[in-house]
């Protein structure tokens, strides 16, 4: 089985990993070394894009006619922004795309959908050395009512791996329970015994652009279709059990003068 990645950022990186160790040849290209890639396509098993999209998304914008026409399984993660903020209400794949900020992320979400393709919509992902327990806030965020979905990398690569075997079609990889961030850090502190940073309403946090439009957003990610179809299951269901199995191996934090979501969304 020959895989063939276009993006090899955090996430498809861990996947590549675990995909060689089960005797897979995997390759792969960076945003930088996207040209000439079509024997790489025609020699591939399965494809899959990791890459979000600037105006465009610059795999389809490359290689669309070839991957429509090369028979083979089509991946690409996609997000959870989609969405759109739902007022803290569930959401699942059902549900219309298009009303959030992630304009392009949206169109490129639909046009790999039009391949054929599996599309594993992502909501904020942690992992080894990228989660509450590497990088504490100076200042907790108080958003009251506001929650969010998050999903280990590791259950990412087990979904991507359950969706061999899958249907094409949108599929939610998300934890079982959505909470607030600042409940995230709290527990983490707790974890390493290192202080809670001082909670800051949301009206007075001096935010970036990019985490206000973090905080504007509130929504509960549901997953049980690709429970259902694809026979998947978190290992991690919540962030109490991804943080105690990464609080083992974790290096001390470093601490951030910006009060924005410790667990970013990048794949």
């Amino acid at each position: 089985m020959r895989l063939f990645i276009f993006g090899l950022g955090y996430t498809a990186t861990r996947l590549a990993t675990a995909l060689e160790a089960r005797g897979w040849h995997v390759g792969g290209a960076t945003r930088e070394t996207f040209a000439n890639r079509a024997h790489d396509i025609a020699t591939a098993t399965h494809i899959l894009s990791s890459v979000p999209p600037t105006e465009i998304d610059p795999v389809l914008e490359t290689y669309r006619e070839q991957l429509a026409a090369s028979g083979k399984w089509l991946g690409y993660l996609s997000s959870t922004g989609v969405y759109g903020d739902t007022g803290g209400a569930w959401v699942d794949e059902s549900a219309p795309t298009g009303t959030g900020r992630r304009a392009a992320r949206t169109a490129a979400d639909a046009a790999w959908l039009a391949l054929g393709a599996r599309v594993f919509r992502l909501p904020g992902i942690y992992g080894p050395g990228r989660s509450a327990l590497d990088r504490v806030p100076e200042r907790l965020v108080d958003a009251r009512g506001q929650v969010f979905s998050r999903i280990h990398v590791d259950d990412i690569v087990s979904g991507v791996i359950a969706g061999f075997d899958g249907p094409p079609g949108a599929y939610n990889l998300a934890d079982d329970e959505p909470a607030p961030q600042a409940e995230i850090i709290v527990h983490a502190c707790r974890l390493t015994g290192r202080p809670v940073p001082p909670l800051v309403p949301l009206a007075d946090a001096d935010l970036s652009p990019q985490a206000r439009a973090f905080y504007a957003e509130n929504r509960r990610v549901s997953n049980l279709k690709a429970k259902r179809v694809l026979g998947w299951r978190p290992r991690y269901a919540n962030y109490r059990l991804g943080l105690r199995a990464l609080s083992a191996t974790t290096s001390p934090a470093t601490t951030s003068t910006e009060p924005a979501p410790a667990i970013g969304d990048q794949r």
